[in-house]
């Protein structure tokens, strides 16, 4: 622009800019944009520029010759995220399968998605039943699970009788949900008849045989797990007798081709190579088409997997791992897996963590690491408990005898043993109370009592109870019993340490314990503010530490964009490693970060993060809706902004609502749950909203079953669906392509670019630049 005995003439783009102007002053707001390649227009963020120009005085004492840079948004994504096994299309077998991936591809690129995300695909055959549909509890992970195989791709020359027993079984398992155990059987049997006549073919054609050489490492040990826990009708290895302990020189004698069991042990060879194919076929189709493929790292194993048969020096097998008490659960969760024995692992660089990840990334561009407070401290729990409450964290600075007895605490089995009354005993079970005490309580001091030995613990109380009720004419349901034992056996104070008696925990929520309200007012004020300390500051530094140690080690594997689940009781340290490391963290409207919200606001998420209005692990928003009836009020006063009474159900117009508070949210990724998508048209709402829920966190054996009830065919001719999604990812400037920025961007050998950025959004935010302002020595023109 040129300015010239006081006119101004403006270059305008658009409507970015405005100007006022009087007599001797005039002064134009503006901001600047851009056309790409495409032609595709688009302003720059932050506050309006201002540019005041006197004319009052003869000559200006200054002039702008540069006010920045365009302040450009970073690169911001969308996507679709829904489990493996509930997706639905036209040739699936029950369940979703990894080539179904390809038409999921297809319809996240008509709606203007860059990102598909997943559940855990690994193997979690350890039950042979539907408790094995838990995808987090992994039998290996490294091996696929069997479930997503598509049994007709398995040959080009499937036999005519093959081919209608796979449609029959199509037929018989195309329910409203997935049935676990009937899909895994029918799709054994029928691989086995194929595997039968394809065998030698298969492996002897050079795909497979470079497969097996890269991966017989986990390989061969997988296998010859999957034969010893079906010989032994279990995956508990202990009960393997002579195989219980691994060692190289068995495995070897049970993978050889002399062995007997041979054929059975490459059937899971073949088996693995086929999903291996199936899923590379998908993955590539995703990154051609410019589709991040995202997957999901557990954060633990099942005590009866593969990983701890081979390393069991890895794990902590008396132990197990789980979640204190937080939004999903106030009695806290314990998913039963051994907690990592970190100290081991590290003797090799964390050589099992690398190999995992090196697996992952010749699939997925992109991960999730499951629980990521894990890798700072974990919930650590006996291996006789059943819930999550009455654990500790690992690494954490215990209080010692030591330090108790200075601040004047000395009777530590009043603190650390269960405090039972007979007053309690009444509450609890009234008249039934003597019959209760008599068969689990042993009266050790007058109106003091204490469990029994073969009911001191969560899993031996609900053992015994089930014989004592079998026996008992009493009326209260077993759940209820048990609940009202386990709160006995749980109101502590102390937790004593089981490897070092004089070192001691604060249970968590003591205050909530009548243990802790009936002491005198010292103890009471010196446990709160040891409590406080224990879990709120003197172990900051070295959880900070552990982090450090060990998070880097899985960004450093592979070139996989990171992203971290930092949902629960989240420690002050997590979030300043995570922006340090560049790790991405997630963002639940409803589970809120910042203390005093109910509910999180899209629009103040920083770029580091993943949104999203609901998850696996809760409601989906439908479902949300219609669960409490105050909570809506108050989000649709406080969120929508509207005096007026919520309508009972989610409609079309308030699903699309918030999910445009997400995709219009700084975040570098909003991701829907799938079912929230369908939520914005009435169609496909006429599935109770409470079907659509995939996990239960309260309860361990939920079974996860979900699948969507309309194919992925039927979505890619609905157009309409398409035309609103994708309305509101380009309405929030989500619509660009990330080639815009870098060509090679989405190839899975350059995401190191991707990486690069979010390195740089670490030191850089999205604000608006200083106005470069410089003395007018010469009154020269404006440049």
């Amino acid at each position: 622009m040129n300015v010239n005995k006081g006119f101004i003439n403006l270059l305008s783009l658009c409507d970015c800019w405005h100007f006022r102007m009087s007599l001797s002053l005039i002064m134009v707001t503006y901001r600047y944009g851009k056309y790409d390649k495409a032609k595709n227009f688009a302003i720059e963020t932050g506050a309006n520029r201002e540019l005041v120009v006197d004319f009052s005085i003869s000559q200006p004492k200054y002039i702008v010759l540069s006010d920045g840079s365009i302040r450009e948004m970073p690169w911001r994504g969308a996507g679709v995220a829904i489990p493996m096994f509930s997706i639905r299309s036209e040739a699936d077998m029950g369940v979703g399968e990894f080539l179904d991936l390809k038409l999921l591809v297809d319809w996240a690129v008509l709606s203007g998605f860059h990102l598909v995300q997943l559940l855990p695909i690994n193997d979690t055959s350890v039950h042979g039943m539907w408790w094995d549909s838990y995808p987090y509890s992994s039998l290996s992970v490294f091996a696929l699970h069997p479930l997503y195989l598509r049994v007709q791709a398995l040959s080009e020359n499937i036999s005519d009788d093959i081919m209608q027993e796979i449609q029959r079984a199509r037929k018989q398992l195309e329910g409203k949900d997935v049935d676990y155990d009937a899909t895994m059987a029918a799709k054994l049997s029928i691989a086995k008849k194929i595997y039968s006549q394809e065998k030698e073919t298969i492996f002897s054609s050079i795909a497979y045989q470079n497969y097996f050489s890269e991966n017989q490492d986990w390989l061969r040990p997988y296998a010859a797990f999957c034969f010893l826990r079906d010989f032994f009708e279990t995956s508990d290895h202990s009960q393997w007798g002579r195989f219980s302990l691994f060692s190289k020189d068995k495995l070897e004698k049970l993978v050889s081709k002399d062995s007997l069991h041979y054929d059975i042990i490459c059937f899971h060879y073949y088996i693995q190579f086929h999903l291996h194919m199936q899923l590379s076929e998908a993955s590539e189709y995703a990154r051609k088409k410019g589709i991040v493929l995202k997957g999901d790292l557990p954060i633990g194993v099942d005590r009866n997997s593969v990983d701890t048969w081979v390393d069991p020096n890895l794990f902590r097998m008396n132990t197990s791992t789980g979640a204190p008490p937080d939004y999903f659960d106030k009695n806290g969760q314990n998913w039963g897996f051994p907690t990592y024995n970190w100290e081991e692992m590290s003797k090799d660089n964390y050589a099992w963590w690398r190999a995992r990840l090196t697996q992952m990334a010749k699939y997925f561009t992109a991960y999730r690491i499951d629980h990521i407070l894990g890798f700072f401290r974990i919930w650590e729990l006996p291996d006789h408990a059943m819930t999550g409450l009455c654990g500790k964290f690992r690494p954490s600075i215990p209080l010692s005898q030591e330090e108790l007895e200075k601040e004047g605490l000395w009777d530590f089995n009043r603190l650390s043993r269960p405090y039972i009354r007979q007053q309690m005993l009444q509450e609890k079970f009234g008249a039934s109370w003597t019959i209760i005490a008599s068969n689990f309580l042993n009266e050790y001091q007058k109106d003091q009592y204490e469990f029994k030995e073969d009911c001191n613990t969560e899993k031996k109380i609900a053992s015994k109870l089930k014989s004592f009720l079998e026996k008992s004419i009493l009326l209260e349901s077993e759940e209820e019993l048990r609940r009202n034992l386990f709160r006995l056996l749980q109101n502590i104070v102390l937790i004593r340490d089981p490897e070092d008696p004089r070192k001691f925990y604060p249970r968590f929520n003591l205050e909530d314990t009548s243990s802790f309200n009936d002491l005198d007012e010292h103890s009471k004020n010196v446990l709160k503010r040891l409590y406080y300390d224990y879990y709120f500051q003197r172990q900051e530094t070295m959880w900070r530490q552990n982090a450090l140690k060990t998070l880097p080690v899985l960004l450093n594997s592979s070139d996989m964009l990171a992203c971290g689940e930092d949902l629960g009781f989240i420690p002050s340290c997590v979030h300043p490693v995570m922006q340090e490391l560049g790790l991405i963290g997630l963002r639940i409207q409803r589970m809120p970060n910042e203390p005093g919200q109910e509910f999180g606001i899209p629009s103040q998420y920083s770029y580091m993060t993943v949104c999203a209005p609901s998850c696996h692990d809760c409601s989906t928003l439908r479902a949300w809706w219609e669960e409490d009836g105050d909570r809506r009020r108050r989000f649709f006063e406080t969120v929508v902004g509207s005096d007026s009474l919520p309508p009972d159900a989610c409609t079309p117009e308030i699903a699309h609502f918030i999910l445009r508070q997400h995709v219009e949210s700084p975040s570098m990724w909003a991701i829907f749950p799938l079912q929230d998508l369908l939520a914005l048209k009435e169609e496909y709402t006429t599935r109770p909203a409470v079907e659509e829920t995939i996990n239960d966190p309260t309860n361990p054996k939920h079974y996860w079953r979900f699948r969507v009830h309309v194919t992925i065919e039927s979505l890619l001719k609905d157009t309409e669906l398409i035309s609103v999604i994708k309305g509101l990812v380009h309405g929030s400037g989500r619509s660009c392509p990330p080639s815009q920025y870098d060509e090679s961007l989405l190839e899975k050998s350059n995401v190191v670019s991707l990486k690069q950025q979010v390195a740089n959004a670490k030191e850089e935010s999205p604000i608006a630049t200083q106005h470069n302002i410089v003395p007018n020595k010469e009154a020269v023109t404006v440049q």
